[in-house]
């Protein structure tokens, strides 16, 4: 399974493609991708000096690894269109969110399928993946899942009926995040700092906190304690926390993010 292809070459394709060259998983001369925007393919191909063509097909017909990076709504055309190329000796990866193993397996036929849930800190080699085996996958095909997205940041192994969660907690929560340190940020500036010093700081600080939960396997609880000095600065800071139930507002957003996840599953 020495070569790769990617049907659609868009940002989540590109950063996947940075990946798997920098990391020596595959080569340039050994990656293929396909998109109908003639602009896309350019940047990849000037960018990276892979194979980039027009022809789904041809993609197929060159690579064994085949990575659907298309919007969901367009995926079940694209698997239609592909589906008499796509043999048992393919190994077919989607990250297009909503589309279940077994519509795929349903379109192709008893293919080995991985579906994945990755998230957009994968262009900067920080994302976080889940992978999501079908029936007709073996040991070998998720190792090759495995190393691909590990070229990006970190994965997991889970089952599909747990993919409505990751989406959530995972494949949304990037935006959580964002909103939570630009707030921050903002509300050092209405105190009177500079809005760019400020967001540096929120940032920072945020990347630093994350750090330590991967670093030190110190929980998120004891670290609350070890930066926490009773009647202190951060102590009231903990209190207006909760008070304000972040605790109920955070749990809230991540059952209806999964709620919509399940729903756009359905449909």
């Amino acid at each position: 399974m020495n070569k790769i292809g990617f049907i659609g070459g868009g940002k989540m394709a590109s950063a996947i493609i940075k990946g798997i060259i920098n990391s020596g998983l595959y080569k340039n001369e050994d990656i293929f991708v396909s998109d109908k925007n003639a602009d896309a393919l350019k940047i990849l191909k000037d960018n990276y000096n892979i194979n980039t063509v027009s022809s789904n097909v041809e993609v197929v017909q060159n690579a064994k690894v085949i990575l659907f990076a298309v919007k969901p709504f367009v995926l079940r055309d694209v698997l239609n269109e592909l589906k008499l190329h796509i043999t048992k000796e393919h190994i077919v990866l989607s990250i297009a969110a909503g589309i279940s193993i077994n519509t795929i397996e349903e379109i192709i036929g008893e293919v080995p399928v991985i579906r994945i849930m990755p998230n957009t800190p994968a262009l900067v080699n920080e994302g976080m993946s889940a992978i999501c085996c079908g029936h007709y996958t073996k040991k070998e095909h998720t190792k090759i899942a495995l190393d691909i997205f590990k070229s990006v940041g970190k994965v997991v192994e889970s089952e599909e009926k747990y993919i409505d969660i990751i989406t959530a907690v995972s494949g949304s929560s990037p935006a959580f995040y964002y909103y939570i340190i630009n707030e921050i940020a903002k509300a050092g500036e209405k105190l009177g700092l500079d809005y760019k010093t400020c967001l540096l700081l929120s940032a920072q600080t945020a990347y630093g906190s994350a750090k330590m939960i991967m670093d030190t396997n110190i929980s998120p609880e004891q670290l609350i304690i070890n930066v926490t000095t009773p009647g202190g600065c951060t102590a009231v800071g903990n209190d207006v926390l909760k008070e304000n139930k972040i605790s109920d507002i955070l749990y809230k957003t991540i059952e209806k993010t999964k709620e919509k996840a399940f729903e756009l599953g359905k449909n």
